[in-house]
C-alpha cells in the first residue's frame, strides 16, 4: 500500500485547452524590438499550470497562456504567466475589445503581497511584470499590448483572432480552466485545513 498517496488530483491543463488557429486570421508573437528573430506565427495556444504552492496559509498557482508554430516543432513558447485572478477579467476584456470595437485597458489587481507579481509576460524578457495591458481591436485580429502609466501602449506582445469562432473557443476554454484552476486551489485549502485538524 502507498503510505502517501498523491496530495492533489492531477490537472492537465495543457492537454484540455488547446485551441487551433489553423483555420483563423494569422496571428503572431512579436519578440523584443531587438530580437534577431522574425515575428513567430501562431498556430496554436493553450493554458498550462506551471506551479501550486500553499505558503503564509494562503493557496496560490501560476499558470501559463502558451503559444505553438512549427516554426520551432510545435513546442509550446509561454508569453504570459498569471496568478489565480488573472484569467476572468482577461477574458472579459478580450471579448469586450473585439465586440465594441474600442480599445481595452486592463489594470492587474496588486497582489495581497506586493513583493509577488500577478501577470508577467515572457515576450521581451524572462519574466516581466505587468500593471495593465492594453487589448486593441482589428478587423480581424486583437493586438495584446503592456500599457504604460501615460497611457501610452508598449510594443506589442501577440495577437489573437477576432472572430466569433474563437472567442466562442476561446470562452470556453478560459471558463474550464478557471474552474480546473479554483478546484486545484480548494484542493489546496482543504487539504492544509486537514494537515492543521490532524496536528501534523
Amino acid at each position: 500500500m502507498i503510505e502517501n498517496p498523491p496530495a492533489l488530483k492531477d490537472c492537465n491543463l495543457e492537454q484540455s485547452t488547446v485551441i487551433s488557429l489553423k483555420r483563423e486570421p494569422a496571428c503572431f508573437a512579436f519578440l523584443c524590438g531587438n530580437s534577431i528573430s522574425a515575428p513567430l506565427p501562431i498556430e496554436a495556444i493553450n493554458l498550462d499550470l506551471a506551479s501550486a504552492d500553499f505558503f503564509g496559509s494562503r493557496a496560490s498557482l501560476w499558470a501559463t497562456l502558451e503559444v505553438r508554430t512549427g516554426v520551432v516543432d510545435d513546442r509550446p513558447m509561454a508569453v504570459l504567466g498569471f496568478d489565480e485572478s488573472f484569467l476572468r477579467p482577461f477574458t472579459r476584456a478580450l471579448v469586450e475589445a473585439a465586440t465594441t470595437r474600442l480599445a481595452y485597458r486592463m489594470s492587474v489587481a496588486d497582489a495581497p503581497n506586493a513583493s509577488r507579481c500577478r501577470v508577467v509576460e515572457y515576450v521581451t524578457g524572462p519574466g516581466v511584470a505587468l500593471r495593465q495591458l492594453l487589448l486593441t481591436p482589428y478587423d480581424n485580429v486583437i493586438l495584446v499590448c503592456p500599457a504604460g502609466s501615460n497611457g501610452e501602449a508598449g510594443d506589442t506582445l501577440f495577437q489573437l483572432p477576432r472572430t466569433d469562432s474563437f472567442l466562442r473557443a476561446f470562452t470556453k476554454m478560459a471558463h474550464q480552466a478557471d474552474q480546473m484552476l479554483r478546484g486545484v486551489l480548494g484542493d489546496m485549502e482543504r487539504l492544509a485545513r486537514k494537515r492543521d485538524d490532524s496536528g501534523t
